[in-house]
């Protein structure tokens, strides 16, 4: 296989680390909502080219897809109002260890080495909750996000290969625009979206950017090309790669620090989520494979 898809994979976990300082900056105007749909817009108008000609399948599944994906940032969203973005990072980063548990669900049969991870992973959230930094609501969103993703990741899985990836890519943005559109006007009411363009600072029309063109339009197409080449098992490890560039630049951009403890706990996750993903732990039959019994409705 050759070693550009991979390689494209880390930049897209890159540009995911990035984002998670700039969505903390950016929760200090906007809430979860309408940082998700502010971004999606811009996302849509930057995926606007490649719209037309969208197979109704490819549509079909971008709905579901996107429905996904803009809930499990939305949540993330949320609880990065109340708790560091590294600790956000790392819980967010369970998603790639709830794959082959769900896929347990659906006929996939994973080894004992997932259940000694999931110890494993438990153990390292509760030595970053004892900080004192845990915040209950916050950490629930976060891990609802996980697990929302954590099905995203299955399902992407399951259908890039049946879509070109720019069609794919394009379906879940704009309906993750519309959706979020919808969810923004119910959530904060007609006054507060008309007054944003005056309560959204440059910082913030910046970050947003930042997170439309680069961390949604690119990665979002990015991710669909690269995991019809890549197993679902590789591409887990390379995600799981996504709470240490989080970390990295929280340091750099927010000069966020982890108590001794946190930071045992935040490598203990991680390589728990490793773990999760070696090929002795994931069997022949694996979660993409599983979900593929259980198409979406046409």
């Amino acid at each position: 296989m050759p070693y550009r898809y991979p390689l494209i994979l880390l930049l897209v976990t890159v540009v995911w680390g990035m984002t998670f300082p700039v969505l903390k900056v950016a929760t200090g105007v906007l809430s979860g909502v309408e940082i998700t749909t502010l971004r999606f817009c811009i996302a849509a108008l930057c995926m606007l080219p490649f719209v037309r000609g969208i197979s109704a399948a490819a549509w079909r599944d971008g709905f579901w897809l996107g429905a996904l994906a803009l809930f499990s940032m939305a949540a993330q969203a949320y609880g990065l109002q109340f708790i560091a973005s590294n600790r956000s990072a790392f819980l967010t980063s369970l998603n790639v260890l709830m794959v082959p548990l769900l896929g347990l669900l659906l006929g996939a049969r994973p080894s004992w080495l997932i259940f000694v991870a999931a110890a494993l992973a438990c153990l390292g959230i509760g030595m970053m909750s004892y900080d004192g930094e845990a915040h209950l609501l916050a950490d629930a969103a976060t891990l609802f996000a996980a697990l929302a993703y954590a099905v995203y990741t299955m399902g992407m899985s399951a259908r890039a290969r049946l879509h070109k990836a720019v069609q794919l890519a394009s379906a879940q943005v704009w309906c993750m625009a519309a959706m979020g559109l919808v969810w923004m006007l119910l959530d904060s009411g007609p006054a507060r979206v008309l007054s944003l363009p005056e309560v959204i600072t440059l910082e913030v029309w910046l970050g947003l950017l930042f997170l439309g063109a680069l961390a949604s339009a690119a990665t979002f197409f990015l991710q669909a090309l690269a995991q019809t080449h890549v197993s679902a098992e590789q591409a887990a490890i390379i995600y799981a790669m996504e709470p240490v560039f989080a970390a990295l630049f929280a340091w750099i951009y927010l000069a966020e620090l982890m108590t001794p403890m946190a930071q045992v706990g935040a490598v203990v996750v991680v390589v728990a989520v490793v773990l999760s993903q070696r090929p002795s732990a994931v069997q022949a039959d694996g979660t993409a494979e599983a979900l593929n019994a259980y198409p979406p409705p046409k």
